[in-house]
């Protein structure tokens, strides 16, 4: 899927304890900064990378982990 118009800054902005980048394939990705998850957090379903294929995927993704967290 092609996302056109994304604002990669603004969504680190929003979320700063994230790296978030897009591959070369065009695929989303955000990788929690500074942070190494115990076993209990991982087994609860939080992850220390989460990818989409378009944004919002992304964005909602991100959000989830927030709650989790």
């Amino acid at each position: 899927m092609t996302t056109t118009g994304y604002d990669l800054d603004a969504l680190r902005v929003t979320f700063p304890r994230w790296a978030i980048f897009r591959s070369d394939a065009g695929a989303f990705y955000a990788t929690r900064r500074g942070v190494a998850l115990s076993t209990a957090e991982i087994s609860a379903g939080i992850q220390q990378t989460v990818c989409a294929d378009d944004l919002d995927g992304l964005v909602a993704a991100l959000q989830e982990q927030d709650i989790r967290r």
